[in-house]
């Protein structure tokens, strides 16, 4: 039985473990995707997919952003105003993180419900 509840609370922590590096930069969601791949875990998916899709969506703002910036005057008050929702995706960011190291399966607001439809094949 201690054997059992060891191996359950052992990938519990790789789950979480999973998660919580799913939301350290691009080459940290690299790492937890390729560790999930040997420990598959219903937490580590749901966070792979989730901070995959805020990593996403902050470049495609990104761009944006940069390209806006290049027009007088109307692009730059675009893009000051595009700053301001990369600003919210950080805050998304870090909400997504405090969740990983609860280990809780909460989406966070907004974008990321429709994030984890687009990104269901990670599984």
């Amino acid at each position: 039985m201690q054997q059992q509840n060891a191996n359950t609370n052992t990938a519990t922590m790789d789950g979480k473990s999973i998660a919580i590096i799913s939301y350290l930069t691009i080459i940290g969601w690299i790492i937890a995707y390729v560790m999930h791949g040997s420990n598959k875990s219903q937490l580590g998916a749901f966070h792979l997919r989730q901070s995959l899709f805020l990593m996403l969506s902050g470049f495609a703002i990104a761009i944006a952003q940069w390209i806006f910036f290049l027009i007088p005057i109307l692009g730059w008050i675009i893009s000051i105003l595009l700053y301001f929702v990369l600003l919210g995706l950080f805050v998304l960011w870090i909400i997504g993180l405090i969740a990983a190291i609860n280990g809780e399966e909460k989406p966070v607001p907004v974008l990321v419900k429709k994030g984890q439809e687009i990104l269901k094949g990670i599984q």
